[in-house]
């Protein structure tokens, strides 16, 4: 089962867990949705398309962009639809 683990607190689990250029994605169903709000952070990845991103709150402390996810990835990336990847000290162990 993998965790994601932010400020202690388990943030995110799943067995169903998507690997891209080394970024483990959950289904945004794994999420626990308490932590997360969203933010108005968005880059571009040619392959992937527009990401968005979430801030992470734990015990009164924010990650800013912690989170991001595709809500419409291009073709090349149809596999990571629906999951959200972490990063920014949010530690994701299998």
């Amino acid at each position: 089962m993998a965790k994601a683990i932010w400020n202690g607190e388990v943030i995110a689990e799943s067995d169903d867990i998507v690997t891209v250029e080394g970024n483990k994605y959950f289904p945004v169903s794994s999420i626990k949705k308490e932590y997360f709000s969203e933010s108005d952070t968005h880059t571009v990845c040619p392959w992937k398309g527009t990401a968005s991103y979430y801030n992470v709150s734990v015990s009164g402390s924010e990650n800013s962009d912690a989170a991001w996810y595709y809500p419409a990835p291009k073709d090349a990336a149809k596999g990571i639809t629906d999951r959200v990847a972490f990063w920014r000290g949010v530690e994701v162990t299998d």
